[in-house]
């Protein structure tokens, strides 16, 4: 999977990645209309159900039909007509005991009502299965001479009400077809926007551009500090010649090479070392005299070299001591970084970066790997770039990376190359 990523282009992985973002994002917008519209579908239904009972519960005629002799005979027919015109699906009037007296299927006249009957004189509205199948129902107290003489309840049927959201589903076809057209819309930008800056490149190939990048700006920081410290060195030791001071001159001379050499000694000294990352660090040990920082480097004579090709390692190691180094001159005194290269046993190589910075404040320990999150100042130069390139390539190469703190220390661990 992660060879067919890196074939196919960076254009068309954002315009798949946006495309599926918006179907999610459209089929859950068609749920949630959905969803209102069944709740609104049902409030509308309580309420209509609530209203035509408490109609009927406070019409004089029905309490005095309730209370002749044949109650059947006179409210049978008037809550038929109250179905017709109200638009609901069943009025039952019946005896304070729940016994009908009106029903929409006149057998079950007589018979006694499927429902709650509230223990005390109020309405109630509830979804109950009564003989038409589960409906949502409002039963009304029927009051006279201050008591009550019957109850009324008016229902429709779940069915019923679920048909009232034929008509309104069209309104959510049109909404939801607009935003999915919009989003793809916006896919298809975002497709031509990618391909304008990175053409048909596959992502793999930006990233290893990027990581080239970041490679060749960490070397010529680490080149231009060891550069600029050789050349103050050398303007310094010909000045003391110049005024026939030529043992402090060749004092100045010597501990140059002697400090160069000891750096050079431990790279030189591992059996399968990288000369790339060999002369990043002897730049880095010159940038970071340069920013006041002490400098301390522990290599294994035993560590491996990595799978990493030499952009990617030192883009790795380059970024980490970049970001180690910023922490450090920013911090209180005493400043120093230290980086190890380890054997981590069997077959792998550790990379260890601390420094003596302020740290990262726990809240923003799963953030810094963020691709455009950095804890420096808005203007600062590849803002949240650095450490997310760092883990992509890490972890492409089949590695891991952490954080500890006390002090702030990145761990990175890849695999060695195979003989």
């Amino acid at each position: 999977m992660h060879a067919d990523a890196r074939r196919v282009s960076a254009a068309s992985l954002v315009f798949i990645a946006v495309a599926a973002a918006v179907v999610v994002l459209v089929a859950l917008l068609a749920l949630l209309l959905v969803l209102d519209a069944q709740r609104s579908a049902r409030a509308e239904a309580e309420e209509v159900t609530r209203g035509v009972a408490t109609s009927i519960a406070v019409a004089p005629s029905v309490a005095d039909a309730l209370g002749g002799d044949d109650a059947t005979a006179v409210l049978q027919p008037f809550a038929e007509g109250i179905m017709a015109g109200a638009g609901v699906d069943f009025v039952t009037i019946m005896t304070p005991d729940g016994i009908r007296v009106t029903h929409r299927d006149p057998a079950e006249i007589g018979r006694a009502y499927l429902g709650t009957i509230p223990s005390e004189p109020v309405a109630l509205t509830e979804e109950f299965a009564g003989t038409l199948g589960p409906s949502v129902r409002t039963i009304v107290p029927i009051e006279a001479g201050g008591g009550v003489v019957g109850w009324v309840s008016v229902g429709r049927t779940v069915g019923s009400i679920a048909s009232d959201l034929l008509p309104r589903l069209p309104f959510v076809v049109v909404i939801v077809l607009a935003v999915l057209v919009a989003g793809l819309a916006g896919a298809l930008l975002a497709r031509r926007t990618t391909r304008r800056l990175a053409g048909d490149l596959p992502a793999g190939s930006i990233r290893d551009a990027v990581a080239s990048y970041e490679s060749m700006r960490t070397l010529g920081e680490a080149l231009r500090a060891q550069t600029h410290e050789h050349g103050n060195r050398m303007h310094t030791a010909v000045s003391l010649l110049e005024l026939g001071r030529t043992r402090e001159a060749i004092e100045i001379l010597t501990e140059t090479s002697r400090q160069s050499q000891a750096l050079v000694d431990q790279v030189a000294a591992r059996r399968d070392g990288d000369p790339t990352v060999g002369a990043l660090l002897l730049g880095k040990a010159a940038q970071a005299r340069e920013h006041g920082v002490e400098w301390s480097a522990e290599i294994d004579p035993a560590a491996p070299r990595s799978v990493l090709s030499p952009v990617d390692a030192v883009s790795v190691v380059g970024n980490l001591i970049d970001n180690a180094l910023d922490a450090a001159a920013s911090g209180e005194p005493p400043r120093w970084v230290r980086i190890a290269f380890e054997n981590a046993a069997p077959g792998a190589l550790r990379i260890v970066v601390a420094d003596s910075g302020s740290g990262i404040p726990d809240d923003l320990r799963d953030r810094v790997f963020e691709h455009g999150f950095s804890t420096k100042p808005a203007g600062a130069d590849g803002r949240g770039v650095g450490l997310a390139l760092v883990r992509s390539i890490v972890e492409d190469a089949g590695g891991s990376i952490s954080i500890a703190s006390a002090p702030t220390t990145f761990t990175a661990v890849l695999p060695a190359r195979q003989p």
